[in-house]
């Protein structure tokens, strides 16, 4: 059977999308483990939670959300703490002190860049990574062509796209179609235009879910109709 095809709307500053990039990967390997001749492609959309969120913020994460969302300063030291624990099962290393909020509109612009250059699996890992666990700033264009560096792409063509923005429209055109597939909140996994996901689930769950696209591709088979 063709590839799966697996679209995933994420964005770089939300840490359930870091735990979801990683259980979804074990169950991408579990799924192969059983069926090693299907392979899963995989293509990042852009969603902003936050596009209203200035390039620079002072405050911390921490001091924005209680500020923001009204929540007490206790309550969300403790949902930070309970997240940092759960990424930590993931072997990621959460860094809430460190993270320097900005709005991550640039960062998706380059990660359709690099999807052009199939490099967009590594540089949404690298993304995440500096934002999470390294207190890098990814509003930044120049931060962001070195990140971009990183995994092999040309710095000095990273500046130039990302200074004209160049993948602006790209970026909007997926926010576009989140809201058409009635996408309010990320990680978001849509299977082979058919399944949808929401959220970090367990790794049983995509492997389960990958399964399935797999069933239904032999059932159609038998049948006749073309999937």
């Amino acid at each position: 059977m063709p590839a799966i095809r697996v679209d995933i709307w994420s964005d770089v500053a939300c840490p359930w999308c870091y735990i979801g990039k990683r259980r979804f990967e074990q169950g991408v390997r579990r799924f192969s483990a059983a069926h090693p001749d299907v392979d899963v492609e995989v293509t990042w959309r852009s969603f902003e939670l936050a596009p209203d969120q200035p390039l620079d913020v002072t405050s911390t994460v921490t001091e924005y959300l209680s500020e923001r969302k009204g929540i007490p300063r206790d309550q969300v030291e403790q949902m930070l703490e309970h997240v940092t624990d759960l990424a930590h099962a993931e072997g990621l290393a959460y860094d809430f002190d460190a993270v320097q909020q900005t709005r991550t509109l640039k960062a998706h612009e380059l990660l359709h860049l690099a999807k052009a250059h199939g490099r967009q699996d590594a540089m949404k890992d690298r993304l995440l990574a500096a934002y999470f666990e390294q207190g890098r700033h990814v509003g930044h264009v120049d931060e962001l062509a070195a990140l971009a560096g990183e995994v092999g792409l040309d710095r000095d063509e990273v500046v130039a796209a990302l200074e004209a923005g160049r993948y602006a429209d790209d970026v909007q055109a997926d926010i576009a179609l989140a809201r058409t597939y009635g996408i309010s909140g990320v990680p978001f996994f849509v299977l082979d235009d058919r399944y949808g996901i929401s959220g970090a689930q367990a790794p049983e769950t995509f492997a389960a879910a990958l399964t399935q696209v797999v069933t239904d591709h032999a059932a159609a088979d038998r049948a006749g109709v073309r999937t």
